[in-house]
């Protein structure tokens, strides 16, 4: 909202609704992205690595229109090592994009606050 103070005391008042909901949501998408990229990184630090094909295959992805965000592993076996609690590993261990999700939850939340803000001019 936007106001005008008129000479003769009076104040105009605008609405930007439209504008800062656009605003917001471009905020919102960029966090997302920033995000899911952060999420990616953590996720990778935490995976099995033997060969390091399974952390190379890691990618963040986002949709601005959907405001969607995902991080995905693409091997044969990604799915398998990241359910599989009883295998033994040097490096890394199973659930490694949920616990990195989990342990991430609070920032995911701040970056996204952050951009929203941002985009926001606040």
């Amino acid at each position: 909202m936007a106001f005008e103070v008129r000479g003769n005391g009076g104040i105009r008042a605008a609405w930007n609704g439209d504008a800062v909901g656009q605003a917001a949501r471009r905020g919102a998408a960029r966090g997302l992205a920033l995000s899911a990229e952060h999420v990616r990184g953590i996720a990778v630090d935490l995976a099995p690595q033997d060969t390091g094909a399974l952390r190379n295959s890691a990618t963040a992805s986002h949709d601005a229109d959907d405001l969607r965000a995902a991080v995905s592993f693409d091997t044969p076996y990604a799915v398998r090592q990241h359910e599989e609690l009883d295998y033994h590993h040097r490096t890394g261990g199973a659930k490694y994009l949920e616990r990195a999700l989990d342990t991430e939850r609070d920032t995911v939340a701040r970056l996204i606050q952050a951009q929203i803000r941002k985009a926001l001019g606040t």
